[in-house]
């Protein structure tokens, strides 16, 4: 599991996460998702850490804090939704459109 950290500066970095997530456990990694155009930060981050009851500590204790001038927003990650499509078939088949008699 991971935990989602949303509204961040986007002059945060990776070590400064790590820093402060460090107080509550071993921080394993730390994902801070760039724009694939601008390659500028998002805004949100996921950190995993080594134990679930770390990050719930982490959650109970940052979620809401100040941090950076910021108020964070910090909870477990759901997991990811594939938005990328594919979902639907488009042409093909025309299936019952022609005038069969039996």
């Amino acid at each position: 599991m991971s935990i989602y950290v949303g509204n961040l500066p986007y002059e945060v970095t990776p070590d400064d996460l790590k820093e402060i997530f460090a107080e509550y456990g071993t921080v394993k990694r730390v994902h801070l998702p760039t724009d694939r155009e601008t390659g500028r930060m998002r805004g949100f981050a996921f950190v995993e850490m080594d134990t679930e009851a770390e990050e719930d500590k982490a959650i109970e204790t940052l979620d809401q804090a100040e941090w950076m001038g910021r108020e964070l927003k910090v909870n477990k990650a759901r997991p990811r939704e594939d938005n990328r499509g594919g979902g639907g078939s488009f042409g093909g088949g025309g299936g019952g459109r022609r005038n069969n008699r039996f």
